[in-house]
């Protein structure tokens, strides 16, 4: 159990919208990640969880599940592929941890699929790449990783780490 003591619902809007963004591009960032074992127990998979950050769609949340550790070589190969372009659309090809991919913005492209075993529709990412304009919020990614910042080009106090 979790203690929610100074939660009041009456000062919050409910979150209402469950239903599936349309086809399009979003621009997102990871903001979490996981390794989580697979259903049969005989692997683990990568989970990306992407927040859209811009437009009408803005905090909205997508999962990719990236079958890393698997015993069919060719889900493997899809996910290493998959994970790739990711890397690459935010600007790090070479990560030590799936966090150094966080925070970093990328555009992806979101098709609408229907399940299989239920119908319904969903939503499922089928392309990255990298966000193409720069803006004042957007040129800290000029900047390599790891590298102080001030002045003019320091993030304001409580802005989002995407918007550096």
């Amino acid at each position: 159990m979790a203690n929610l003591q100074g939660f009041d619902a009456n000062t919050v809007e409910p979150s209402n919208n469950m239903e599936p963004i349309p086809d399009g591009s979003y621009v997102a960032v990871i903001t979490d990640s996981e390794m989580k074992p697979t259903k049969s127990g005989a692997g683990n998979y990568l989970q990306l969880v992407f927040q859209i950050v811009e437009g009408e769609y803005a905090n909205r949340l997508l999962w990719v599940r990236l079958n890393l550790d698997n015993p069919n070589a060719t889900a493997v190969d899809i996910a290493r592929r998959e994970l790739s372009a990711i890397c690459r659309s935010v600007g790090v090809l070479v990560p030590t941890d799936s966090s150094d991919l966080h925070n970093l913005p990328c555009v992806l492209a979101v098709k609408l699929k229907r399940r299989n075993d239920t119908g319904e529709l969903q939503n499922e990412v089928k392309g990255y790449s990298a966000c193409e304009a720069k803006t004042a919020h957007t040129a800290a990614s000029d900047t390599p990783s790891g590298i102080a910042k001030s002045g003019k080009d320091a993030p304001a106090a409580g802005s989002p780490p995407w918007k550096r």
